[in-house]
């Protein structure tokens, strides 16, 4: 076993697991794992930079992770940063301050390779439970990772069409109006459009959602009256009462999303983008699965993911 200290800094959030991992055997024992909004993409996608405000927030919650991570005795540490940071003109300031925190320089890593990473930590836990092959979509802040694959992958692609970004662009009303959301559509369809071009979607036997848009649509399809991670990771849920739950949260005010007891306060402001775009791929993945002959009829959501991907990644 090597003790472990992953860290995911993406474009709404940074997330830090602490873990004994068995890299042989392919399991991650978990000692610490959290998470924290810290929006370091907030403006890329207009000014090509990190604000200022953006990277002390984001240096100061690294500078807590060091001390956790420091206090449970991590012997390997891997940084991991992705959408906002590779699209960052001054990405320099952000690595300099990581490296004055960890000691260790983060790796601003391809839209490839946060997909592979994406794809090894969900099906990490996948076991025999379900059929590959598996399609993996992550959604993030910036960008959404699509991976195929069963044993190993065989198909990737990154595209910027997070939940942060589309908010950014386009819905800045609250509740956003319907020319709003038919603006941010557009944007998703193109890309899922450009996805089938590498990424053969009907192909998918089991299609797994991860990260915090599809745990929060999630949640809301369960009727959860607060986040409950163990009954949120391995849920399979109809497609139908995922897109119907999808279409609520984006349709709602940012008061009422709010009020709902499951929902991060970090997440009230962009969770419609997030469930928009998960609700449009889970529709065209069950088109394209339909075209192919097959019918995908769930969809599978995990709360194992990228940082499990970095854990073993560190951990080998």
């Amino acid at each position: 076993m090597t003790r472990v200290a992953a860290i995911d800094c993406g474009t709404n959030s940074i997330r830090l697991l602490v873990a004994d991992v068995d890299p042989d055997a392919g399991t991650v024992r978990d000692l610490d794992r959290r998470m924290e909004v810290v929006r370091l993409g907030q403006g890329v996608d207009r000014t090509g930079r990190l604000a200022p405000e953006a990277l002390a927030r984001t240096l100061e919650a690294t500078h807590r992770y060091g001390e956790i991570l420091r206090g449970l005795g991590a012997e390997r540490i891997r940084f991991v940063a992705t959408s906002a940071t590779r699209d960052a003109s001054n990405r320099e300031e952000f690595v300099v301050g990581v490296r004055e925190a960890l000691g260790v320089d983060p790796e601003v890593v391809s839209g490839v390779e946060e997909a592979e990473l994406s794809f090894r930590g969900a099906t990490s836990v996948l076991g025999g439970a379900h059929p590959g092959p598996f399609l993996v979509v992550d959604i993030g802040g910036g960008s959404t990772e699509f991976v195929l694959g069963t044993e190993t992958v065989e198909a990737a692609r990154s595209m910027d069409i997070g939940c942060v970004r589309l908010t950014e662009r386009h819905l800045a009303g609250d509740p956003p109006t319907a020319e709003q959301v038919d603006a941010a559509a557009a944007d998703v369809v193109a890309a899922l459009d450009a996805v089938r071009g590498s990424v053969p979607l009907g192909r998918t036997a089991t299609l797994v959602g991860l990260a915090g848009s599809v745990t929060t649509v999630t949640a809301h399809a369960l009727g959860l009256a607060s986040y409950q991670p163990e009954r949120i990771d391995g849920a399979v849920l109809d497609v139908d009462a995922v897109v119907a739950a999808a279409g609520e949260l984006t349709a709602m005010s940012r008061a009422a999303r709010g009020e709902l007891g499951f929902m991060h306060p970090g997440r009230v402001d962009v969770i419609g983008a997030g469930a928009l775009v998960w609700s449009l791929v889970v529709r065209r993945v069950r088109e394209e699965v339909a075209t192919a002959g097959g019918d995908l009829r769930t969809v599978v959501t995990s709360e194992h993911d990228i940082l499990d991907g970095i854990a073993l990644s560190a951990a080998r």
